[in-house]
């Protein structure tokens, strides 16, 4: 578990079996081979959904399917994980932005791996939801980028999850994804993202999210990928640059480098902030937008306020 370096060289040995290693663990430290690093990410994805509760009998999953790796490793571990659930399905949701030069790549990635395994693929885009890409959407403001992206993505996937019939949604968040959420949120000052989970105070008006992959590394994920010849070779999504979470992610990967533990550790601390807190007294109540009658804490939902503020 924890944070985890590939291992080059032959260096050392696989601590379970003596084979050749192909990536060294910190917490605990040790060495794995290829076949039992797929063992253990597998493992204690399965782990996660199973103590956290995650998926129930006759569950339809829907993965939200970018086509970028921690999305290709959780539809992969679910799709294996599958024939021991009782009744549940999975379907694949791809929503596609509409970003030149990007969206494209990864989306024939997605239809590659769907196909491979055998799972329904839908894909759904902004210009089906709002009328426009999100590059036009942007012209002149691409500083908004991952806020207005944010918004409009969540919205696809709630309505492509609704109309596939899904139970769940399921998101590639992994550890370090999580880690940084905490970070961002305490430097925003912002309590209520803070101790917020996925599935709370939803009053049954939303889909309940799960994150499978929560607790493993982004390192160990591509890892298991790699080994696997699954690990997709893909741009990188041209906004990133204004994106907050950048910053936050490259000096997150610096601690976590120097001192092992710590993307761990800001984990452990929002876990025992919200022991602290009552949600009921942060938490805003639910009501219904006065325009398209979505669930949502004020008059208008967070898409209707971004389709007034676009003049939409």
């Amino acid at each position: 578990m924890g944070s985890c370096n590939p291992v080059t060289g032959g260096a050392g040995r696989c601590t379970i079996c003596g084979a050749p290693p192909v990536i060294r663990m910190r917490e605990p430290d040790r060495h794995l081979c290829a076949a039992h690093l797929i063992e253990d990410v597998e493992g204690r994805a399965l782990r996660t959904i199973s103590e956290r509760e995650l998926v129930k009998p006759h569950d339809r999953i829907a993965v939200a399917f970018s086509g970028g790796k921690d999305s290709t490793a959780l539809l992969v571990i679910l799709s294996r994980l599958l024939p021991s659930w009782d009744g549940v399905s999975l379907v694949a949701i791809t929503v596609d932005e509409g970003i030149a030069g990007y969206r494209d790549d990864t989306i024939r990635a997605a239809e590659g791996v769907t196909k491979k395994l055998g799972i329904e693929h839908v894909c759904v885009s902004f210009a089906d939801l709002i009328g426009e890409n999100l590059d036009t959407l942007l012209a002149g403001r691409e500083t908004q980028a991952c806020s207005v992206c944010g918004i409009l993505r969540r919205k696809a996937l709630s309505v492509a999850a609704h109309q596939a019939g899904a139970t769940k949604i399921a998101t590639g968040h992994n550890l370090d994804d999580e880690a940084q959420s905490v970070l961002m949120n305490t430097l925003r000052g912002d309590l209520p993202r803070l101790v917020r989970t996925s599935d709370a105070d939803s009053l049954d008006c939303f889909i309940p999210r799960i994150k499978p992959l929560a607790d493993i590394a982004e390192k160990e994920i591509a890892a298991y990928l790699f080994v696997q010849d699954l690990f997709p070779f893909l741009p990188e999504c041209p906004y990133t640059r204004y994106a907050l979470r950048r910053e936050v992610r490259s000096m997150l990967s610096s601690l976590e480098q120097k001192h092992p533990g710590t993307m761990r550790n800001l984990i452990r601390s929002k876990r025992a902030i919200e022991k602290q807190v009552d949600r009921r007294e942060i938490s805003e109540s639910l009501r219904r937008c006065r325009q398209c009658g979505d669930p949502c804490s004020g008059e208008l939902c967070q898409v209707c306020m971004l389709r007034k503020s676009l003049g939409k």
